[in-house]
């Protein structure tokens, strides 16, 4: 079930209504809103709604073990006893529908570059829809307890809605069980929706997922990254920059929609996006983009490693660990890998960079100059990282780097392309208080007018739009 189609939208919609008509019997509340979500994702397919039961279920009996253990040394260290066997249960469920084809295909490989390996057909098994993003909420629910985030008694329905909640649940942004668990004890408060920031958000995601999103894979990364031989440089080159504006757009695009129909139900996700584009290094880039995933790899992964604490070399290989489990997180391919690997030597390369000082150095990383020059040198390094990111395999992103060089007449550049990449890339240096100032002129119309105006947006969005709705990028994953 699409966020950007009918189908989804009458769900949502009766959803809403019996949501809040449930409202002031809060524990009827959330068993509509779990069953809710079940039904979403069943839709998608029955079969593994039992291993989203069951991944929630086990995530919050283990929880409660951890939580009721107390602080002496033998409780302390059964706490740790529950919490490493939890997370090494949801790993194992992760790695075996994920990385289990991966994993063999490498091993024979590595067979085969040593001796005779044997030419075995190794089927993965199917990839359940959101595994990697329910899986991460299971583990988030138990480190968070174990870290005594949550000091309040931990109901299994609040375990099992806050791992299923629908507007999260295939492809984020990842909640923290200490933010999201606290909301589910009260029951929501209608007076306090801001409605109008509600379908805002959803209206601004369709746009970037239906227009622009969809609009520069159909008529321009698609074609290219497909036959990239086939195509010069200018094309070629065009088609990064389009990759690079489709998956910020499209995943941007499903966080809008996804927290504001949470808003909207009365609950509050954490920003995923902030203007990601606008960064002027790595560690800025990553407290922009995917900010749930990067703040929980960070607190989940880098620092467990040891963080900083270790000297410069242990700095440096945690990051490199963390960012290439980052990689390999995103999908079972060595292309993945070389991305996440990319990000790690950004993120070194910067930690050097930033260790050099000398006064002409400073003084020039204080100008406005040096400023956009960070930018454009970072925006181009994330691109460079986009090509392995889209590329399924390492022949295909050479083959798109070889024609870079390749001269030729641009043949891609129709006007919806130019305009859609320059709303998609350039959309993000906007000034906060236009969006600010609109929603303040929003509030002052009539309520008939608001509908109005919301419904003529998604007429429009619908209109001017591609035939068909293109999956998000991130179910994938």
């Amino acid at each position: 079930m699409l966020f950007p189609t009918v189908q989804y939208a009458v769900f949502f919609l009766v959803v809403l209504a019996i949501a809040w008509a449930l409202v002031r019997n809060n524990l009827a509340h959330k068993m509509f809103l779990l069953v809710a979500s079940y039904l979403f994702y069943g839709v998608w397919s029955w079969r593994y709604v039992p291993l989203l039961f069951l991944v929630s279920l086990f995530a919050g009996l283990v929880a409660q073990q951890i939580q009721r253990r107390g602080t002496s040394d033998k409780e302390a260290r059964e706490r740790k006893l529950w919490l490493v066997g939890g997370v090494t249960v949801c790993l194992l469920v992760l790695v075996y529908y994920k990385y289990t084809s991966f994993l063999l295909l490498t091993l024979l490989g590595l067979w085969g570059a040593v001796g005779h390996a044997p030419q075995w057909n190794v089927p993965a098994p199917f990839l359940p829809l959101g595994v990697s993003f329910f899986v991460f909420h299971a583990i988030s629910l138990m480190g968070d307890i174990y870290k005594r985030k949550l000091r309040q008694p931990l109901h299994l329905l609040d375990a099992l809605l806050y791992v299923a909640f629908f507007p999260q649940l295939i492809a984020g942004p990842i909640l923290r069980a200490s933010s999201f668990i606290p909301q589910l004890l009260q029951p929501r408060d209608p007076f306090g929706i801001r409605v109008n920031r509600g379908f805002g958000l959803i209206l601004a995601g369709l746009f970037k997922k239906v227009i622009l999103s969809n609009t520069l894979s159909t008529r321009l990364v698609e074609p290219v990254f497909s036959a990239p031989g086939t195509f010069h440089g200018g094309d070629v080159l065009l088609a990064i920059y389009g990759y690079a504006a489709q998956i910020y757009c499209d995943f941007s695009g499903y966080t809008d929609i996804a927290i504001g129909c949470a808003l909207l139900l009365g609950y509050r996700f954490p920003r995923n996006f902030n203007r990601p584009y606008t960064a002027t290094d790595p560690q800025d880039f990553w407290q922009r983009w995917h900010i749930s995933l990067s703040s929980w790899l960070r607190d989940y992964l880098y620092i467990p490693l040891g963080g900083s604490r270790g000297g410069s070399g242990r700095t440096y290989a945690n990051l490199m660990i963390t960012m290439l489990l980052g990689g390999l997180w995103h999908g079972a391919s060595w292309t993945f890998v070389m991305w996440g690997g990319l990000q790690g030597v950004y993120l070194i390369g910067h930690r050097l960079w930033a260790g050099l000082h000398s006064p002409g150095l400073d003084r020039m990383r204080a100008t406005r100059w040096w400023t956009w020059v960070s930018r454009l040198l970072m925006f181009h390094a994330v691109c460079i990282g986009w090509v392995f990111f889209r590329s399924p395999t390492f022949e295909l992103a050479l083959s798109v780097f070889k024609q870079l060089g390749s001269r030729g007449a641009v043949t891609m550049a129709s006007a919806p392309v130019v305009l859609t990449l320059l709303g998609g890339l350039f959309g993000q240096y906007l000034p906060r208080r236009w969006g600010v100032a609109l929603q303040m002129e929003v509030a002052r119309w009539p309520m008939a007018v608001r509908g109005a105006a919301l419904a003529l947006g998604v007429f429009a969005i619908e209109v001017l739009g591609p035939t068909g709705v293109a999956p998000f990028i991130y179910f994938q994953f």
